[in-house]
Protein backbone atom coordinates (compact mmCIF):
# COMPACT_ATOMS: atom_id res chain seq x y z
CA UNK A 1 0.00 0.00 0.00
CA UNK A 2 3.01 2.47 0.73
CA UNK A 3 4.13 1.33 -2.11
CA UNK A 4 1.03 2.97 -4.41
CA UNK A 5 0.25 5.46 -2.43
CA UNK A 6 4.12 6.83 -2.84
CA UNK A 7 3.90 6.04 -6.92
CA UNK A 8 0.63 7.90 -7.08
CA UNK A 9 1.78 10.85 -5.30
CA UNK A 10 4.79 11.13 -7.59
CA UNK A 11 3.37 11.22 -10.81
CA UNK A 12 0.20 13.35 -9.01
CA UNK A 13 2.36 16.83 -7.79
CA UNK A 14 5.04 15.78 -10.22
CA UNK A 15 7.45 15.54 -6.77
CA UNK A 16 11.07 14.88 -6.88
CA UNK A 17 11.81 11.61 -4.96
CA UNK A 18 13.55 13.60 -1.95
CA UNK A 19 10.26 16.07 -1.52
CA UNK A 20 7.69 12.98 -1.64
CA UNK A 21 10.19 11.35 0.64
CA UNK A 22 10.57 13.93 3.21
CA UNK A 23 6.60 14.49 3.38
CA UNK A 24 4.85 14.83 6.46
CA UNK A 25 0.98 13.95 7.54
CA UNK A 26 1.15 18.44 7.92
CA UNK A 27 1.94 19.33 4.34
CA UNK A 28 -1.00 17.54 3.14
CA UNK A 29 -4.54 19.40 3.10
CA UNK A 30 -7.06 16.67 3.34
CA UNK A 31 -9.70 18.68 3.06
CA UNK A 32 -11.34 20.29 -0.39
CA UNK A 33 -9.17 21.95 -2.25
CA UNK A 34 -6.93 18.94 -2.19
CA UNK A 35 -3.06 19.95 -1.91
CA UNK A 36 0.30 19.18 -0.95
CA UNK A 37 2.94 21.30 0.38
CA UNK A 38 6.36 20.52 -1.01
CA UNK A 39 9.96 21.27 -0.44
CA UNK A 40 12.20 21.34 -3.10
CA UNK A 41 15.55 22.30 -3.95
CA UNK A 42 17.33 25.26 -1.60
CA UNK A 43 13.94 24.53 0.45
CA UNK A 44 12.05 26.76 -1.66
CA UNK A 45 8.17 26.03 -1.05
CA UNK A 46 5.35 25.17 -3.51
CA UNK A 47 1.82 24.17 -3.46
CA UNK A 48 0.33 20.97 -5.85
CA UNK A 49 -2.76 20.21 -6.05
CA UNK A 50 -3.56 16.65 -5.46
CA UNK A 51 -6.46 14.14 -7.18
CA UNK A 52 -9.62 13.35 -4.14
CA UNK A 53 -8.01 9.47 -5.06
CA UNK A 54 -4.48 10.19 -4.02
CA UNK A 55 -6.00 12.05 -0.90
CA UNK A 56 -8.22 9.17 -0.08
CA UNK A 57 -5.11 6.75 -0.67
CA UNK A 58 -2.93 8.37 1.68
CA UNK A 59 -5.86 8.10 4.44
CA UNK A 60 -6.11 4.92 3.85
CA UNK A 61 -2.26 4.61 4.75
CA UNK A 62 -2.08 6.94 7.75
CA UNK A 63 -4.56 5.05 9.51
CA UNK A 64 -2.78 2.29 8.96
CA UNK A 65 0.24 3.51 9.82
CA UNK A 66 -0.13 6.58 11.60
CA UNK A 67 2.11 9.52 11.70
CA UNK A 68 2.69 12.29 13.57
CA UNK A 69 1.91 15.65 11.67
CA UNK A 70 5.76 16.32 11.74
CA UNK A 71 6.80 12.29 11.20
CA UNK A 72 7.48 10.99 7.27
CA UNK A 73 4.78 9.18 5.77
CA UNK A 74 6.92 6.56 3.97
CA UNK A 75 8.83 4.86 6.20
CA UNK A 76 10.81 1.25 5.65
CA UNK A 77 9.53 -1.85 7.66
CA UNK A 78 11.87 -0.86 10.73
CA UNK A 79 9.59 2.46 11.09
CA UNK A 80 12.78 4.19 9.34
CA UNK A 81 12.52 6.83 7.05
CA UNK A 82 12.94 5.34 3.13
CA UNK A 83 15.36 6.31 1.08
CA UNK A 84 15.88 7.24 -2.37
CA UNK A 85 18.01 3.71 -3.20
CA UNK A 86 15.30 1.49 -1.38
CA UNK A 87 12.71 3.45 -3.98
CA UNK A 88 14.61 2.66 -7.03
CA UNK A 89 14.84 -0.97 -5.70
CA UNK A 90 11.35 -1.27 -5.16
CA UNK A 91 10.30 0.10 -8.64
CA UNK A 92 12.93 -1.84 -10.37
CA UNK A 93 10.89 -5.13 -8.97
CA UNK A 94 7.39 -3.38 -9.70
CA UNK A 95 8.94 -2.63 -13.39
CA UNK A 96 10.23 -6.36 -13.91
CA UNK A 97 6.86 -8.27 -12.34
CA UNK A 98 5.24 -5.96 -14.83
CA UNK A 99 7.28 -6.47 -17.78
CA UNK A 100 5.98 -10.26 -17.59
CA UNK A 101 2.76 -9.17 -19.07
CA UNK A 102 4.16 -5.92 -21.30
CA UNK A 103 7.61 -7.37 -22.59
CA UNK A 104 7.76 -3.61 -23.96
CA UNK A 105 8.75 -2.68 -20.65
CA UNK A 106 12.02 -4.41 -20.09
CA UNK A 107 13.72 -1.86 -22.79
CA UNK A 108 12.45 0.72 -20.85
CA UNK A 109 14.65 2.16 -18.06
CA UNK A 110 11.86 3.89 -15.38
CA UNK A 111 13.14 5.48 -12.01
CA UNK A 112 11.49 7.57 -9.56
CA UNK A 113 11.74 11.01 -11.85
CA UNK A 114 9.91 9.14 -14.60
CA UNK A 115 6.96 10.02 -12.79
CA UNK A 116 8.51 13.64 -12.52
CA UNK A 117 9.05 13.65 -16.39
CA UNK A 118 5.63 11.87 -17.52
CA UNK A 119 3.44 14.42 -15.27
CA UNK A 120 4.98 17.58 -17.03
CA UNK A 121 4.92 15.42 -20.12
CA UNK A 122 1.13 15.11 -19.61
CA UNK A 123 0.63 18.72 -18.54
CA UNK A 124 1.97 19.64 -21.95
CA UNK A 125 -0.35 17.55 -23.85
CA UNK A 126 -3.30 18.77 -22.29
CA UNK A 127 -2.44 22.04 -23.37
CA UNK A 128 -1.31 23.68 -19.33
CA UNK A 129 0.55 26.73 -19.79
CA UNK A 130 4.25 26.19 -19.49
CA UNK A 131 4.59 29.02 -17.27
CA UNK A 132 2.67 27.10 -14.58
CA UNK A 133 3.92 23.90 -15.54
CA UNK A 134 7.27 25.09 -14.29
CA UNK A 135 5.54 26.45 -10.75
CA UNK A 136 3.95 23.16 -10.46
CA UNK A 137 7.60 21.66 -11.01
CA UNK A 138 9.22 24.02 -9.21
CA UNK A 139 12.18 25.17 -12.00
CA UNK A 140 13.96 28.03 -11.67
CA UNK A 141 14.12 28.39 -14.82
CA UNK A 142 11.78 28.00 -17.32
CA UNK A 143 14.22 26.83 -20.21
CA UNK A 144 14.35 23.69 -17.82
CA UNK A 145 10.73 23.53 -18.36
CA UNK A 146 10.98 23.64 -21.95
CA UNK A 147 12.81 20.43 -21.99
CA UNK A 148 9.60 18.58 -21.69
CA UNK A 149 7.50 20.96 -24.26
CA UNK A 150 8.34 18.91 -27.12
CA UNK A 151 5.19 18.42 -28.79
CA UNK A 152 4.34 14.23 -28.03
CA UNK A 153 3.11 12.92 -31.72
CA UNK A 154 -0.40 12.98 -30.11
CA UNK A 155 -0.11 16.16 -30.16
CA UNK A 156 1.19 17.05 -33.26
CA UNK A 157 -1.63 14.40 -34.62
CA UNK A 158 -4.50 17.06 -33.03
CA UNK A 159 -2.58 19.95 -34.66
CA UNK A 160 -2.42 18.45 -38.09
CA UNK A 161 -6.09 18.13 -37.58
CA UNK A 162 -7.05 21.28 -36.63
CA UNK A 163 -5.33 22.56 -40.18
CA UNK A 164 -7.23 19.94 -42.13
CA UNK A 165 -6.50 19.11 -45.88
CA UNK A 166 -5.70 21.51 -48.04
CA UNK A 167 -8.08 21.75 -50.41
CA UNK A 168 -7.03 20.85 -54.17
CA UNK A 169 -7.12 23.80 -56.88
CA UNK A 170 -8.89 22.94 -60.27
CA UNK A 171 -5.72 24.56 -62.03
CA UNK A 172 -2.97 21.72 -62.01
CA UNK A 173 0.32 21.58 -60.75
CA UNK A 174 2.94 24.11 -61.94
CA UNK A 175 5.66 21.38 -63.02
CA UNK A 176 2.35 19.36 -65.09
CA UNK A 177 1.71 22.89 -67.05
CA UNK A 178 5.73 23.39 -68.13
CA UNK A 179 5.50 21.31 -71.54
CA UNK A 180 9.29 21.52 -71.63
CA UNK A 181 9.65 19.90 -68.12
CA UNK A 182 7.23 16.93 -69.47
CA UNK A 183 8.90 16.07 -72.49
CA UNK A 184 12.36 16.16 -70.88
CA UNK A 185 10.42 13.43 -68.15
CA UNK A 186 9.34 11.41 -71.24
CA UNK A 187 12.61 10.85 -72.40
CA UNK A 188 13.55 9.21 -69.20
Amino acid sequence: MRDHVLLSLLYNSGARIQEALDLCPGAIRFEAPYYVRLYGKGRKERICPLWPETVALMKKLLERQPRAPDERIFVNRYGEPLGASGVRFKLAAYVAAAAKTTPSLRLKHVTPHSFRHATAVHLVAAGVDITVIRSWLGHVSLDTTNHYAQANLETKRKALEQVGVPAEGNRPARWKRDADLLAWLDTL
